[in-house]
């Protein structure tokens, strides 16, 4: 089990246990109003395979994120792997992500930037991770509040591939921190 441990979260493997919350989420229209659509019970499960799939095979992934006080799963945050041949075709592929989402009644709690703190700082000193970037909706307002409350810095626009011309999703933007240089200003 991978543990990152916060004041009030641990970001930690998959649990069996955690895929009906996980597909309850992903059926939420407000968990998911910054996506094209919400996700069916299979598409979660699969997803959630992937997931621990990547943490076993890289040591780090989209970790389950759990309250301390309570054990319960609440949703999930950390880092993937974007390749060159996904859906994107942008300069900085291949690239690591940093991603979060959260069931929404642990919304508006600083879980999630609490959650994105801490893997910054699990990259930053358990791995050789230069960058790292955020993704997201132009529109989406509460992920960029954290990507800028992390440290993050807007670097560009894209318009994404997979959403239709026209769509209030369609226009993303692209943030950065550079964990190199807050490794060397904490020496």
């Amino acid at each position: 089990m991978k543990y990152i441990k916060t004041k009030r979260l641990i970001m930690r493997d998959w649990k069996q246990s955690d895929i009906p919350e996980f597909v309850k989420m992903n059926k939420d229209r407000d968990v998911r109003r910054y996506f094209p659509n919400v996700l069916s019970a299979e598409e979660s499960e699969k997803i959630a395979v992937e997931i621990q799939k990547d943490i076993e095979d890289r040591g780090f992934g989209l970790f389950a994120v759990e309250r301390r006080d309570t054990g319960e799963f609440i949703g999930f945050t950390g880092m993937q792997v974007l390749e060159e041949d996904g859906p994107f075709r942008l300069e900085i592929l291949p690239c690591i992500e940093i991603g979060w989402r959260l069931a929404k009644r642990h919304w508006n709690q600083g879980f999630a930037t609490e959650a994105a703190r801490g893997v910054l700082k699990f990259a930053e000193r358990h791995t050789d991770i230069k960058e790292v970037y955020a993704l997201a909706a132009k529109r989406n307002a509460p992920s960029i509040s954290i990507m800028e409350k992390v440290g993050m810095k807007k670097v560009d626009e894209f318009d994404h591939p997979q959403i239709i011309d026209g769509h209030s999703l369609k226009k993303h933007v692209i943030y950065i921190i550079e964990l190199e240089k807050r490794r060397r200003f904490s020496l």
